[in-house]
């Protein structure tokens, strides 16, 4: 990859970041109204308030802000589970609570959707060898289950990666910078997603977004096994975006174009 073609990467994915970077500030910003209104309350306002804003400013489109309140509400129903069953908790008080759990914490999971949006649309996002549609929602369904299904039977997740990899390795994420095509292997986008996802989850444990059991007499770095958790849930994430997206296209194979200009 060119060095300009580098820093043009960088730039759309600092861009296609700018939901999840305002969430953090938002969530530093937090403690100091503290004293006025409870912080998951004012983290609620913030983060609706800054969807309505990237709406209008038309950084977001609608459709992009559809699949975001899907994912919100996937997000919530995980989050409800959960804390049901003491995975980590929210210890502060709030009036927007349901079951213990604050209403804005689906928006850390939408903000997973507006980064795949964001960049899917900025760098002009292809796909090459796409499972086939159902094979491809089965296997994100199986994985979603399994965040649930976990807690009363064995966990299942990497019977799961097993299938990723064979039904996935062969597929290749197509990205465009300045008329110059670059493919990553899928595989590998789900990973390294994945990674950078679990070193929000430090930042965000460390601002007090919510606390894992061995965090609560000190902050401590997340367990390294939440990789693989955030791995699976950018997985599904991706599998719900792309699918949508080529709903939308009206793209009916699963395998998609590549051309001789694809640059390694």
């Amino acid at each position: 990859m060119r060095t300009a073609h580098f820093f043009i990467f960088v730039k759309q994915q600092a861009l296609s970041c700018l939901f999840p970077v305002l969430v953090f500030l938002m969530l530093a910003a937090s403690h100091l109204f503290k004293l006025v209104i409870p912080r998951y309350d004012f983290m609620l306002i913030a983060c609706v308030s800054i969807q309505i804003i990237m709406y209008c400013t038309r950084i977001e489109t609608k459709d992009e802000v559809l699949v975001i309140c899907v994912f919100h509400l996937l997000g919530l129903v995980m989050e409800l589970f959960k804390v049901h069953y003491g995975s980590w908790t929210y210890p502060e008080f709030a009036y927007t609570k349901l079951f213990g759990v604050p209403l804005y914490s689906g928006f850390m999971y939408a903000s997973v959707a507006s980064y795949m949006c964001q960049a899917w649309r900025r760098l002009k996002l292809n796909i090459t060898n796409w499972p086939h549609h159902h094979i491809a929602r089965i296997i994100g369904a199986l994985i979603y289950l399994n965040f649930f299904t976990n807690k009363f039977i064995y966990d299942v997740r990497y019977l799961i990666g097993l299938l990723i990899l064979y039904f996935f390795w062969r597929s290749a994420v197509i990205f465009d910078l300045k008329g110059k095509l670059y493919r990553i292997p899928t595989i590998l986008s789900f990973l390294l997603i994945g990674f950078f996802i679990w070193l929000a989850e430090n930042v965000a444990t460390l601002l007090g977004a919510w606390k894992y059991a061995y965090q609560h007499n000190g902050w401590t770095v997340v367990n390294y096994q939440k990789i693989s958790s955030w791995g699976f849930l950018v997985i599904v994430s991706f599998i719900i975006v792309a699918e949508l997206k080529m709903l939308k296209s009206g793209v009916k194979k699963s395998v998609a174009p590549i051309t001789d200009a694809v640059h390694y």
